[in-house]
């Protein structure tokens, strides 16, 4: 595929003509709006792989700022992915230079569902055809599986220079310790890592309208509150939480039962690992108790309002 036309030969760090040695102090800086977009793209396309391109600017030799990200039309398998639509990039790049998206084409991105991150044989070859225009461009792999809140599973690479493997020669200098700050996988290590292509640190930064954005993601006006749940629904919740209650109750009987019988070291550990019946059942009272006095309330101002 040639994408060439996307990416800003021109551009600062884009100088073939000399050869720069890559730093392992080098980052890549994604905003906010790019992770979101990447994890959105990535859970959608479950259990197949996605791909898209990165939108950035290389702002010095040390620095890859990726800003936005769009999908592109793909041929997918559960463990590899290859675009196949080169009209729709080059329409998608028009609209978005009408948007005051300037920027050009720093990398790709794609999904490994459940596999972790790292660049398969596929990989290579898309990634060889990107440093062919940019030898700056960098891949970025991200696995939508195994990210869980307040944790992304992501990884950016590029590949290293046959011609240094062969003479012996690192294919990075080392200036700082950030390259070696994140510790390498085994199934990386197992797919050429360190070998064919090493890794990138990446870094998360988001502006003042990006934050707002955040916080403005789950925000519920005033109006949530005067929402009712349905009377059939609030029902079957209730019956279900004394239920839960009524065993939570005899679990935590039969504990306090057993109490008696345990040692002092015994009641340390007697819960690790297992259910706690006195901390759920709390939980679970709270919970019914809020639950119908918003019902209650809500319900009684409703009548009053309509």
């Amino acid at each position: 595929m040639d994408y060439g036309q996307y990416m800003n030969l021109g551009g600062q760090g884009a100088d073939l003509s000399e050869t720069q040695i890559p730093d392992n102090a080098e980052t890549i800086h994604i905003s906010s709006l790019a992770l979101l977009k990447m994890l959105k793209h990535g859970r959608a396309g479950v259990p197949m792989e996605v791909m898209g391109l990165m939108l950035g600017d290389f702002i010095d030799d040390y620095t890859v700022r990726v800003v936005d990200v769009f999908a592109m039309p793909q041929s997918g398998t559960g463990v590899s992915v290859e675009a196949i639509d080169e009209a729709y990039q080059a329409a998608m790049m028009e609209m978005l230079k009408q948007t005051g998206r300037a920027e050009s084409v720093v990398g790709w991105y794609h999904s490994h569902p459940g596999f972790g991150c790292w660049l398969s044989s596929v990989d290579i070859s898309t990634q060889q055809a990107f440093e062919r225009l940019n030898s700056r461009a960098v891949a970025v792999v991200v696995d939508p599986i195994q990210s869980v809140r307040g944790k992304v599973v992501i990884d950016g690479f590029r590949l290293i220079d046959s011609a240094s493997t062969m003479t012996g020669m690192e294919p990075r200098q080392s200036t700082s310790n950030i390259g070696q700050l994140h510790k390498a996988s085994i199934q990386g290590l197992i797919h050429g890592l360190n070998r064919h292509y090493y890794s990138i640190a990446i870094d998360y930064r988001k502006n003042e309208l990006e934050e707002k954005m955040l916080l403005n993601l789950h925000k519920k006006d005033w109006t949530h509150g005067m929402t009712l749940t349905n009377f059939k629904s609030h029902c079957a919740e209730n019956q279900a939480s004394v239920n839960r209650m009524l065993k939570l109750a005899e679990s935590y009987t039969k504990s306090v039962q057993e109490e008696q019988k345990l040692t002092q070291e015994q009641l340390k550990t007697r819960h690790v690992g297992k259910q706690d019946p006195k901390r759920h059942l709390e939980t679970t009272v709270e919970e019914v108790m809020g639950n119908n006095i918003i019902q209650s309330l809500g319900t009684a101002v409703d009548d009053q309002a309509l």
